[in-house]
């Protein structure tokens, strides 16, 4: 096992690498950094005021060189100016020369500058990180439960009606984008004029204007059901889909096991062969699916945490990408990275201890 560990986080690590080298290169492309000259020094910039632009701000450096910085593992670019100011990588983001050191990038904690909110990297990505895994909890205690139960249910008496029609709510779930079901259960749930808010109203059940706020920035400050609950839900319905299709298919596979009919003939309840002889061999390939569900909250949350104006990692992501903020954009790489590699490492040892016949070669 640990000789299986050791080689699964050094190949994390080269893949890291490797990842982080294509996002870097895509971030930096000339177009991406001539936009961030007119961004920051003005939109009527000339190409000969965009070049020197890009000098003084360490731009000019030929790209493997400014990986190097970024990552930390290269001294970062230094330049004196005529009135003798020292300026460089280091020094801008530690504020003073004397604190400035040789190396100062991912390697060594500093993050970088947001040039969209005017803050420290590090600090944007923790909270923004805080509020997306309290919105992953949620949607995961809701969807986990809701999935592993349809896919049983529909998995344990495969062609009958039950089959059927929770078959066909998790397909009409997954084919369901989040931007439309959002869409629509904001207009059913959160609307003042439309849905069921309206009729509510009109028969005294709620005091409110809406049943749900469509609108979620308020669930920073203080989480509630009414705030909370329609962006859960539209994440929770996308991915349950899935789960539930494949929980049904692994499901479906064990109840027709040599040993399932042995014990059905030795006159076994059908409530015992599910809970004690099928269930865990059918949740090893839902659990592999659960885990690779989390990197998929963490980077596929843009649209909803978009829609509903929530304030997550997500969002952060979606304002990085259209304002051009390459430091938190490499930032957030690096985060998304992170998480797939170490989720599926974790999904890797749990499929081994859950399935002790696999062989770790």
């Amino acid at each position: 096992m640990l000789l299986f560990l050791f080689r699964r986080i050094g190949l994390m690590l080269v893949t890291a690498l490797c990842l982080t080298i294509i996002v870097f290169a895509l971030t930096n492309m000339p177009a991406k950094l001539e936009t961030l000259a007119k961004t920051q020094a003005g939109s009527r910039m000339t190409d000969a005021e965009v070049d020197r632009w890009l000098e003084r701000n360490g731009y000019a450096s030929p790209m493997l060189v400014r990986y190097g910085e970024w990552l930390g593992v290269l001294p970062g670019w230094v330049r004196t100016e005529d009135n003798g100011t020292v300026t460089g990588r280091c020094v801008a983001l530690r504020g003073t020369a004397e604190a400035a050191g040789e190396r100062c990038g991912i390697l060594q904690g500093d993050w970088g500058f947001s040039t969209r909110f005017r803050a420290g990297v590090a600090e944007v990505l923790t909270a923004r990180l805080g509020a997306t895994g309290l919105l992953m909890l949620w949607v995961l205690a809701v969807m986990v439960p809701m999935a592993l139960i349809v896919g049983i249910l529909a998995g344990m008496r495969e062609g009958s009606r039950t089959d059927r029609a929770l078959s066909t709510f998790a397909i009409a779930s997954t084919a369901t984008p989040e931007y439309v079901s959002g869409v629509l259960l904001i207009a059913l749930l959160a609307s003042s004029t439309v849905g069921l808010s309206p009729l509510l109203v009109s028969w005294g059940w709620i005091d409110g204007p809406v049943l749900f706020q469509g609108n979620a920035r308020s669930a920073l400050d203080d989480i509630t059901f009414s705030n909370f609950t329609l962006p859960v839900l539209t994440i929770a319905l996308y991915g349950m889909g899935y789960v539930a299709r494949i929980t049904r298919a692994s499901m479906t596979e064990v109840m027709t096991q040599q040993y399932i009919r042995t014990a059905r003939l030795k006159g076994v309840s059908f409530g015992k062969i599910v809970v004690r002889h099928a269930l865990r061999n059918a949740l090893i390939a839902p659990f592999t699916v659960i885990m690779l569900q989390i990197p998929w909250l963490l980077n596929g949350v843009v649209i909803s945490e978009v829609l509903f104006s929530y304030p997550g990692f997500g969002w952060t992501l979606y304002e990085a990408a259209i304002n051009n903020d390459i430091e938190l954009l490499l930032a957030s790489s690096v985060v998304a990275v992170v998480v797939v590699l170490v989720t599926q490492l974790i999904s890797d040892v749990g499929y081994v201890y859950l399935n002790p016949r696999i062989r770790i070669s």
